[in-house]
């Protein structure tokens, strides 16, 4: 079985915009490490960073399925003894919503092709790329 792969000038990275309003976390998720990946493309390769660049709008009007809204809670460490971080979906809503997708995102994908990256506007959107790696 004889494959090209693409070189670095061939690779084709586009822009994309992708509303998530009233759209399920999950659902957009798994979609946007997809195309950060290069899934949807057919010069896919797993070893070759082939993905595209993704705009999120409307991050904050994402929506969550069953009691998430009132139970999830994400979870970061401090490193300081006693540092156990945590904060519900309604306050990470309200400071930072970008955070629910990127770590969707993040954990939607394998931890060889780390993607998320973010930038923000007094819109509340979220530029979501590859890392330079």
């Amino acid at each position: 079985m004889n494959k090209q792969f693409p070189s670095k000038g061939e690779i084709v990275r586009q822009w994309n915009v992708l509303d998530a309003e009233n759209q399920v976390l999950g659902r957009v998720a798994s979609k946007v490490a997809m195309m950060l990946m290069g899934k949807h493309k057919p010069t896919y390769t797993p070893f070759l960073d082939t993905g595209d660049h993704i705009v999120v709008i409307n991050a904050e009007k994402i929506r969550l399925t069953g009691r998430k809204e009132e139970q999830k809670i994400y979870r970061h460490h401090t490193g300081y003894p006693g540092g156990l971080v945590e904060v519900g979906v309604r306050k990470v809503r309200s400071h930072r919503p970008a955070r629910m997708l990127e770590e969707a995102c993040r954990r939607t994908s394998s931890a060889s092709k780390c993607i998320v990256s973010s930038r923000f506007t007094p819109a509340q959107s979220t530029l979501i790329r590859r890392s330079s790696r």
